[in-house]
């Protein structure tokens, strides 16, 4: 388990893909305790394989729901969908060292709130660089392939920084 970052707060792209990938524990294996605020959850639940999701949700113990003190803040953040807003509250309310959101708009509010992001691919980077997966270009591959946006410049980035 990390000793960086202590608090970490999750949108809901980040586990989708992650779960797609078959690899939520990189969560666990990278930032210990990971937070979600209940949109993200709800978000995460609804899409299919429901059974699937639920299933893997409860077993991913570092997960952990979090409700926001004041739910009413994410209004402010109204071109953003709901979970992106709850998360970026969430990462505020609890002085969070990073948020995990892979969109841009989102992604761009989260840096002028003061907070540190990264996204998907940021994530499998980092596994990669400590060892947890051997090659990021299979998994970036599979995301797009299933449909996931990933830009060209960003997977070239990326993969050039893992060497691969």
């Amino acid at each position: 388990m990390p000793d960086s970052p202590r608090i970490t707060v999750c949108n809901t792209t980040p586990l989708i893909a992650l779960l797609l990938l078959g690899r939520l524990d990189l969560l666990r294996e990278l930032y210990g305790k990971v937070f979600i605020p209940p949109t993200v959850r709800d978000e995460f639940l609804a899409g299919p394989p429901q059974i699937v999701r639920a299933e893997a949700l409860r077993k991913s113990h570092w997960i952990q729901t979090v409700n926001l003190r004041a739910p009413q803040n994410a209004d402010l953040l109204a071109d953003l969908d709901r979970g992106e807003a709850e998360a970026i509250t969430l990462a505020q309310e609890q002085a969070a060292d990073l948020i995990i959101i892979d969109e841009k708009l989102g992604r761009r509010y989260a840096h002028r709130l003061g907070l540190t992001s990264t996204g998907t691919v940021g994530v499998l980077l980092r596994a990669k660089r400590e060892g947890l997966i051997k090659s990021l270009k299979p998994l970036v591959e599979t995301l797009r392939a299933s449909g996931f946006y990933l830009a060209d410049a960003l997977v070239e980035e990326a993969l050039r920084l893992a060497g691969e």
